[in-house]
């Protein structure tokens, strides 16, 4: 059977989409990576964990929300795995912190209580930046490193769902600058991992150009709009995939492995 190793931040856990199987990394039996190991049925182990960094991924313990650490997620990549998927980056820069620190600022009465100080905080466009350019080298350093500890496994870089709208919409409350501003970054993260991919030859699933027309306010959204759920008990989140997307990330991946068969 084909071992199969989920590695990834939010985007690859899926915060609020049932069944939620471990609240604490907001991990769903509904995420990707679960849904195309049980259409391809391969044998799956998915350590992805909500609001995980590429150091999270390769070097450290993440320290959770709830409190208590999970060991940094290569760990489960060994010498026998034959695919490890990995979304990961967008904590690296910042990108969704900036998203709801820009809506915060537009709405900040739609967040809840606790979290309005922290969502309070000055935006750092510099920060973000300087991390976007060290990206790509720190996406393909984690590819080389799932390649050391399985040299056989095929590694596909799955990059993040377009949260941001070509144009205001209520579910969005962002001022214009704001808008372009997070355009900005979600283009060169998405950029950035299209770069690392093809640096070390590892297979791209595009999600952000697959979902140009689902981003939150379209008809047919793969992300969540402005709302907040119980975020440490593995609730929805704001700006995240919502199940559709999972569906769709699932079905790119499901596609890319039939149609282009391991080199």
């Amino acid at each position: 059977m084909t071992s199969y190793v989920a590695l990834g931040s939010s985007f690859a856990a899926g915060p609020g989409i049932d069944p939620i199987l471990v609240p604490e990394c907001a991990r769903s039996g509904r995420n990707y990576a679960q849904l195309a190991a049980e259409r391809l049925g391969y044998d799956l182990v998915d350590v992805s964990s909500g609001g995980a960094t590429i150091d999270d991924v390769l070097t450290r313990p993440q320290a959770l929300l709830t409190g208590g650490t999970v060991p940094p997620q290569v760990e489960a990549v060994g010498p026998d795995a034959d695919l490890v998927t990995v979304t990961v980056g967008g904590n690296d820069v910042d990108y969704l912190l900036t998203l709801l620190r820009c809506s915060a600022r537009a709405d900040p009465e739609g967040v809840p209580l606790p979290a309005r100080a922290f969502f309070g905080t000055p935006i750092d466009p510099a920060a973000v930046h300087a991390a976007l350019a060290d990206l790509p080298d720190r996406l393909a350093q984690l590819v080389g490193e799932v390649r050391r500890r399985a040299p056989r496994a095929r590694v596909v870089l799955v990059d993040y769902l377009t949260v941001v709208p070509e144009q205001a919409t209520p579910a969005f409350p962002m001022s214009e600058e704001h808008r372009l501003l997070c355009a900005d970054v979600g283009r060169r993260l998405e950029a950035a991992t299209a770069a690392a991919a093809r640096v070390t030859g590892a297979d791209l699933v595009a999600a952000s150009a697959a979902s140009r027309d689902h981003a939150v306010g379209s008809a047919e959204p793969w992300v969540t709009g402005w709302v907040f759920g119980d975020l440490l008990g593995g609730g929805v989140a704001p700006y995240h995939p919502n199940a559709a997307g999972m569906r769709a990330v699932a079905d790119l991946l499901v596609e890319q492995l039939s149609a282009h068969p391991a080199r």
